[in-house]
Order: C-alpha cells, then structure tokens, then sequence
C-alpha cells in the first residue's frame, strides 16, 4: 500500500493497481457454450411470462 502525508499531517492511503491484461476473444466452443446458455435464457424467461399470464 502507497501511503503520503500532506502538510497538515493527514494520511493518503493508495491501493496497488492492479496489473492490466487484455481480454481476449472467445474460440468457438466457448462461443456456441454462450449461444445455448443464450437461448436456455430466453426459453426459461418465455415460459415464466406464459406461466403467469397463465394464472392471472
């Protein structure tokens, strides 16, 4: 931790930064993987609405 005084005593305390990375881009299993978590998101929300549109 990276700590300063200024003239009137107080304490700044830093934090580290963190080290920077880029992302990089997804391959193809892990592009398909999303596309179905995609479409389980909007079936499981579809069915929710029908459901309650259902009982109303």
């Amino acid at each position: 931790m990276y700590t300063t005084i200024n003239e009137t005593g107080i304490l700044n305390n830093y934090s580290k930064e963190p080290k920077l990375y880029y992302a990089e881009f997804p391959t193809k299993e892990q592009q398909s993987k999303y596309a179905f978590q995609g479409e389980v998101a909007v079936l499981f929300l579809a069915s929710i609405v029908l459901i309650a549109l259902g009982v109303s």
